[in-house]
């Protein structure tokens, strides 16, 4: 499977990798780049909002288990997990970012080998906040 990019979110995305300090790149990190490099980008009007992208509210459910999540793919300074909000550098939102709505995705968690599937995707607003942030406090 080949997740599917809006251009400025890839364009924000490889931007967010290349400035990231050294300290801070680890193993979703590599992952995060191995998956923008595979993506499709199409252009920004084009993208069908069933596509988990940045600022995308989604919802899941881990198969195995039935349990039903909740969540906002954010920038790292904009994660926040009290409000659903979680990093494009977390686990989960490296293995989601770029899939569409119905679909399954297997993917390496912390928690052991998942099988996800996307129940909901919705498009969102991006979330103000200061962009220096992401330089400073890095949230995973």
């Amino acid at each position: 499977m080949k997740p599917i990019l809006s251009h400025s979110d890839y364009k924000t995305i490889h931007t967010l990798l290349q400035n990231l300090p050294a300290h801070l790149k680890g193993k979703e990190v590599s992952q995060l780049q191995l998956e923008i490099k595979k993506a499709e980008i199409i252009a920004d009007r084009a993208i069908s909002e069933d596509i988990i992208q940045l600022n995308s509210r989604f919802e899941v459910i881990e198969l195995s288990s039935g349990k039903t999540m909740n969540f906002q793919l954010v920038l790292p300074h904009q994660a926040d997990l009290k409000q659903n909000r979680i990093s494009i550098l977390s686990p989960l939102g490296v293995a989601l970012i770029g899939f569409r709505q119905g679909m399954t995705v297997e993917w390496m968690l912390p928690g052991g080998l998942k099988k996800l599937q996307i129940n909901r995707v919705q498009k969102d607003s991006p979330i103000t906040g200061n962009p220096a942030a992401s330089s400073q406090t890095v949230q995973v």
